[in-house]
């Protein structure tokens, strides 16, 4: 909970300021290559939870990966400003609530569309072109398959789902039944 309450505060800070500049998109791609930098690699993750490690050595390593990483000046000091606070720790965590601030702030929306068979882009922007009538708000949809629907759609947006799956249908027609 404490660092949901962190990773919200540093990321609404950041869309902040990204949205002052306009570069919302370009901390956004920024904050996954190095997100993912961290994920993929335990001894960086490591080297920012070891204690051994003084607060100097930590910086030289962030500035190093930021000029691999060739970051803008804004998200380079955002990351050193991470590692003076020491919540390097909370990067996942932060860039996450970022990509959701930043979504907010944008007017975007991600729904996850479920089917039971693979879609073709046809299909997929006919339910893009309806969730976006029906929203208004510019729709980035995720698509995924799942052989156990039988047929039909079910589509996740945030805690909503509209479920229209074969497989929703006869459990209801099943329950139904068994109530006589």
């Amino acid at each position: 909970m404490i660092n949901n309450a962190i990773a919200r505060r540093y990321a609404k800070a950041l869309v902040q300021l990204g949205s002052e500049k306009d570069l919302i998109d370009r901390f956004s791609q920024e904050l996954k290559v190095v997100s993912g930098v961290f994920a993929g690699s335990a001894e960086l993750r490591a080297a920012f939870g070891n204690p051994a490690f003084t607060a100097d050595q930590k910086k030289q390593i962030m500035r190093d990966l930021i000029a691999r990483m060739q970051s803008s000046e804004l998200v380079a000091n955002f990351l050193l400003l991470l590692v003076d606070k020491n919540r390097v720790a909370c990067l996942s965590e932060i860039v996450e609530t970022y990509e959701k601030l930043a979504d907010d702030q944008s007017g975007v929306i991600r729904p996850m569309i479920t089917t039971a068979f693979a879609l073709d882009d046809s299909q997929v922007s006919a339910i893009k072109a309806a969730l976006e009538q029906k929203t208004g708000k510019k729709v980035v949809p995720q698509v995924k398959v799942d052989q156990s629907l039988i047929g039909g759609v079910v589509t996740q947006i945030g805690d909503i789902a509209y479920d229209s799956s074969v497989k929703t249908q006869l459990a209801r027609i099943h329950d139904i039944l068994q109530k006589g």
